[in-house]
This record gives structure tokens, C-alpha cells and sequence, in this order.
């Protein structure tokens, strides 16, 4: 007899119920939620790819271009999150990432046409990697699908992993490039995408058969009500740092190298290999910072942790501009760079990743602890009371997930600008740092400082919080209305 794969009564934080066997069904659904999120996670980051297998001279393309290419995946990638965290709640998450897995096969064997064709003008591969960006809204998707099915204790595991092991997609698909590059050579890119089409097609078997749908809907008066809570502003600004950083960085890490590996004087096949050795490296170890992160948010608090991350952020970003600054001055920019430099810059994007990493752990601890401890002043059953704590933080993940995600779009959109006005990367980092700097004031001053009880702070044990009011209370209100 066919199994049914929608639950209608979920209670996670049931612990009878729990220890009885609803573990193994949230570990069942993360495991495949995960495994599809990878998936379309590393579609996503298909051109970071792509554009290593693409000579100037054979397509005409410059830096700008290519990062152009990276920016367009990344802005589509954020429109969609708070759709695509809709749909996994309206459809079922089953069901969505059915057909998020399958769509994804259009632009991955479209990049095969492409590039099997060059002489192109850029259009059409900006329309590629434009629908490459729905792999960004699948990741969300992921994370709204999961965050459902834990209990409060175990939420900021599940999202630093789901957000650990879907981010590292971005590593899993720039490590398959350097294989193909190191063994097929740069005239192979086909290679990559048609590993992809395989496992595009095992992830939807695989989540057809073994996850399930849960009985919650996200709506948009739900994304309304989130919008009249400050601290989702604040959240979002974190994650824009925090995420926009990682994602942008993740993109844009092998155009960097390679570009510098150019100006010293590599070939572009040479150039490109040695930028795929050393790329997959900052996302995958970044990913792997995110589960820390999320752990050590689960014991320490979100806004410790947090603010940790951000000082170490400041202090790798200050770094970058160090480097890229005495380059500036030795070489003038667009100078071919040296030994050191390279190394210096490896050095400073490899910090930036992991501490990136851990910050987006950590800022999505605070997320379920924020609306468990408001929800306390809603005067309605215990069972509404955890939908709505579900249901809210479904749609405070999409919106946080969606300004990340133009965080990223802007990091390349910074870099390519500072690349066309002055050739070098200087300004950018400026940029950067004067972000981190500002989210780590709001972070010191919003969730980790002594303060009066009507404000958030850093410990997850904190029941004192402010209550809902005004313009809230009758979103509130709406929601079970």
C-alpha cells in the first residue's frame, strides 16, 4: 500500500510523540530536502562555472561581462525566495521541489547549447543564467520545508545544516568544473552540465518517494505581517552581510583569481585551471562554517555568535583592503600582481567565507527564537500559537533569504563597477567593509548588549521580548481570521 505523503497534525515539539518515531520522519524529510536543495543550489552557481570555460577571445566576453552573467542569476535567484517559500507551504514541500528539481533542467542543458556555439551576443546567456537563478529560490524552499518540521531546540541545527549542505553546492559544482578542467580541458563544459542532468533527475525521484508535504501555508498577508516586526528589518540586514557576502563572494571568487592570474601573465586555460584548484575552497569551507555556526548559536546564542562572526569579518575585510591597496600602490591598478599578493588575497576571500559562514548559521538561530518568544501574547490555542510561530518564520526566512540574495547580486554588481572605473578591486572592498561594520553596531546594540526587557537580546533562553502592537496585532489578527 502506498504510503501518504501529507501530514495534517505536526506537532515537533511533542516529545512523546517525537521519541515515538517523528524524529525519523524530520530526519527522513531533511535528508531529501537537502539532497534537492544541493542539487539546484549548485544550478545556481552554474555560470561561476561556466565562465571559466569561456576565452575572451573565442567569446568575447570580458570580466564585467562574466560578472554581469553572475549578477543577473544571483537578482532572479532573490526574486523568486519568497514565492518559491509560498509554494513549498501552499503545494506541499514535496511536491515543490518535485518541480523545482525537474525546471532546473531547462537552463542547465540551455548553458550545453550555448556554449557549444559561440559567437552569441550576451543576451541569451544572461537569459540562462537568469533561469539558473531559480536554484536560489529552491534553497529557501529548503529551509522553509525543514524549519517546520523541528522542534524549537533543534531548529537552529536543522537550518545550519539545511543552509550548510545547500550552500554547499556552490563548492560541489566548481569542484566538478576543476575535474573536467583538469582532465577534459577548457573546450569541455558539457561535461559539467551533463553530470547535473543526472542528478536533476535522481533528486526528483528521490523526493517523490521519500518526503512529505506539511499542513501550513505561507500567504502574503503572513510576509506582510513580518515586515511590521523591526527586528525582521534588523535580521535582514544581518543576513545581507552575512549571506549577500558568501553568495556574491561564492560567484564572483574564481572571476577574481582568474582575472588576476591573466593580468601576471597565464594563459586563459592556465589561468582558469589554477582559479578552479583554488575557488571550490572558500564555499566549501564556508558551508561547513554554517552547520558550526548554527550549532554554536543553538548553545550560546544568536547574538553572540553573530557579533563574532562580523568582528572577524571586519578584520578579513580590512585585510583585503590592505592587500588590494599596497597592489594599488607597488603595481597601479591593473597591474599584474604578485606571488604575495595572490596568496594574500586567497588568504583574506578563505577567512570571508568561513566567517561568513557562521554568521548565516547564527543570524538564522534568532529567527524561530524571535517569533516563539512573541507568540507568547497571542491569545489563541497552543496548536495555533506553533502554527503561527512556523508560518512566521517560514516568511521571515524567505524575506531574509531575499535580501541575502540581492546582497549577492550587489557584490558583483560592486566588483564589476569598481573593475570598469578604476581596473582593480580596491573600492569594492571599502564597500564591503563599511557594511560589516555597520551590521556589527546593530548586532552589538540590537541583540547582544544588557538591555531593558522589552527588547531582544542575545541568549535563546530569553522569554523577555516585545509584544506585538499596533499595525502587528491586526496582521496578527488576519492570520487567523
Amino acid at each position: 500500500m502506498a504510503r501518504k505523503h501529507r501530514i495534517a497534525d505536526w506537532d515537533p515539539d511533542d516529545a512523546t510523540a517525537w521519541n515515538a518515531g517523528n524524529k525519523l520522519v524530520a530526519r527522513r524529510n531533511l535528508i531529501w530536502s537537502n539532497v534537492a536543495g544541493h542539487i539546484a543550489f549548485s544550478i545556481w552557481y552554474l555560470w561561476s562555472v561556466m565562465v571559466l570555460f569561456m576565452p575572451q577571445a573565442v567569446y568575447g566576453f570580458s570580466t564585467s561581462d562574466k560578472l554581469l552573467l553572475g549578477a543577473t542569476a544571483t537578482f532572479v535567484g532573490a526574486v523568486v525566495r519568497i514565492p518559491y517559500a509560498m509554494a513549498t507551504t501552499k503545494f506541499g514541500g514535496r511536491r515543490w521541489a518535485v518541480f523545482s528539481s525537474l525546471v532546473l533542467l531547462m537552463p542547465t542543458v540551455g548553458a550545453m547549447v550555448l556554449l557549444a556555439h559561440p559567437g552569441l551576443p550576451l543576451w541569451p546567456y544572461l537569459v540562462c543564467a537568469g533561469l539558473t537563478g531559480l536554484g536560489g529560490g529552491s534553497y529557501v524552499a529548503a529551509l522553509a520545508h525543514v524549519e517546520g518540521f523541528y522542534p524549537q531546540r533543534r531548529k537552529g541545527f536543522a537550518l545550519g545544516f539545511t543552509g550548510g549542505f545547500t550552500n554547499l553546492g556552490s563548492a560541489t559544482i566548481q569542484a566538478v568544473g576543476l575535474v573536467v578542467l583538469a582532465t577534459a580541458g577548457h573546450q569541455a563544459p558539457y561535461l559539467v552540465c551533463a553530470v547535473y542532468v543526472v542528478l536533476l533527475a535522481v533528486a526528483a525521484v528521490g523526493v517523490a518517494l521519500f518526503m512529505d508535504d506539511l499542513a501550513h501555508v505561507i500567504e502574503v498577508g503572513h510576509v506582510r505581517s513580518v515586515l511590521a516586526v523591526p527586528d525582521s528589518w534588523a535580521i535582514a540586514f544581518l543576513y545581507l552581510c552575512c549571506s549577500g557576502s558568501f553568495l556574491g563572494f561564492a560567484f564572483a571568487f574564481g572571476q577574481v583569481l582568474q582575472h588576476n592570474f591573466v593580468a601576471a601573465g597565464q594563459s586563459h586555460a592556465l589561468a582558469s585551471l589554477h582559479a578552479a584548484e583554488i575557488a571550490f575552497s572558500g564555499p566549501l569551507l564556508g558551508s561547513l562554517a554554517r552547520i558550526v555556526g548554527g550549532k554554536w548559536g543553538d548553545r550560546f546564542g544568536g547574538g553572540p555568535v553573530t557579533l563574532g562572526a562580523l568582528a572577524a569579518m571586519i578584520v578579513a575585510g580590512g585585510f583585503l583592503v590592505g592587500v588590494s591597496t599596497h597592489d594599488d600602490l607597488t603595481h597601479g591598478p591593473g597591474g599584474a600582481p604578485t606571488a604575495y599578493t595572490m596568496i594574500g588575497y586567497i588568504a583574506g576571500f578563505t577567512a570571508l567565507f568561513i566567517f561568513c559562514g557562521v554568521g548565516k548559521g547564527s543570524v538564522f538561530k534568532l529567527i524561530p527564537s524571535i517569533f516563539q518568544a512573541r507568540s507568547r501574547a497571542l491569545n489563541v490555542s497552543d496548536a495555533d500559537r506553533r502554527d503561527w510561530e512556523r508560518v512566521m518564520s517560514g516568511a521571515l526566512i524567505g524575506f531574509a533569504g531575499t535580501v541575502g540574495a540581492l546582497g549577492a547580486m550587489a557584490v558583483n554588481l560592486v566588483l564589476r563597477q569598481s573593475y570598469l572605473s578604476t581596473g582593480t578591486e580596491t573600492s569594492a572592498f571599502w564597500a564591503f567593509l563599511l557594511c560589516y561594520i555597520g551590521a556589527t553596531i546593530l548586532t552589538w546594540l540590537r541583540y547582544v548588549r544588557p538591555q531593558a526587557s522589552d527588547l531582544p537580546i542575545s541568549s535563546s533562553r530569553q522569554r523577555n521580548v516585545e509584544e506585538p502592537g499596533g499595525a502587528e496585532t491586526a496582521a496578527i489578527a488576519a492570520t487567523f481570521a
